[in-house]
């Protein structure tokens, strides 16, 4: 589960209503430094966060040991609120929900019309089977658009051949580009010559267009595009978004 987890009873109150899984994002940023304000597209972050500005990274102050104590003053809090409700570990609050005290919100007005159900029944089942890891994810990576672009950058990833492609792009192909920087870091550690495979796309991206790609893929986008679009990019990386 993701969105606003700051606290350990956000995470035990998220795993009372059957989440495995919980994501950090915003609170582990401020601990490491970010002052929250919101120019991360501008590089022009001022704690030297989200920017290749040398001069502006030189003030960054963050260090690793900050979120790794944060996590472990979150984990020490999931432990007394786990303690408090007679649990021994995550594996037992894993849905839960009778353990939640649910009046006020479903009575609130803002909940009006809205049937919560769905979130609060006793997952439970017959046999006593397990609660967690129930079913499987299915990320369906053997349909990204990637393998395309691996296939057709062979030259690029084997001889340094510089490549040019063009394709169409829908809503449904997400993080495009991520596995192909993957394969082209995994094939030259210290990266290929700028524009070696110049990637340009016609359509509507979804989320995560272009993310973690190295610096030898230019990537053009002419059409829509859904945030966040080319996070943790390299620095001269370049992207063209035109909106029809």
């Amino acid at each position: 589960m993701e969105g606003q987890r700051e606290t350990g009873r956000d995470v035990v109150i998220a795993a009372l209503l059957g989440a495995e899984e919980f994501g950090f994002a915003t609170a582990p940023l401020v601990v490491s430094g970010c002052i929250m304000m919101r120019v991360c597209h501008l590089d022009t972050c001022p704690v030297g966060i989200a920017t290749q500005n040398p001069e502006l990274r030189s003030r960054f102050s963050g260090k690793p040991e900050f979120v790794e104590t944060f996590f472990e003053y979150i984990a020490q809090e999931v432990r007394e609120h786990l303690a408090a409700l007679g649990l021994r570990s995550i594996e037992e609050a894993i849905g839960e929900a009778s353990l939640l005290e649910i009046a006020a919100a479903v009575q609130h007005w803002k909940a009006s019309g809205l049937d919560l159900t769905p979130i609060l029944t006793d997952i439970t089942s017959p046999d006593g089977g397990p609660r967690r890891n129930t079913v499987g994810q299915d990320h369906g990576l053997e349909k990204a658009l990637d393998h395309t672009l691996i296939a057709m950058s062979q030259e690029a990833l084997l001889n340094k051949t510089p490549v040019r492609i063009e394709l169409q792009i829908r809503n449904v192909n997400r993080t495009v580009g991520t596995m192909l920087g993957h394969e082209v870091t995994k094939a030259h550690p210290h990266g290929l010559p700028d524009n070696t495979i110049d990637i340009s796309l016609s359509g509507s991206a979804a989320p995560s267009l272009g993310a973690l790609l190295p610096a030898c893929i230019p990537l053009r986008l002419f059409g829509h595009a859904s945030a966040p679009v080319c996070t943790v990019l390299s620095g001269s990386m370049g992207l063209c978004l035109r909106t029809r």
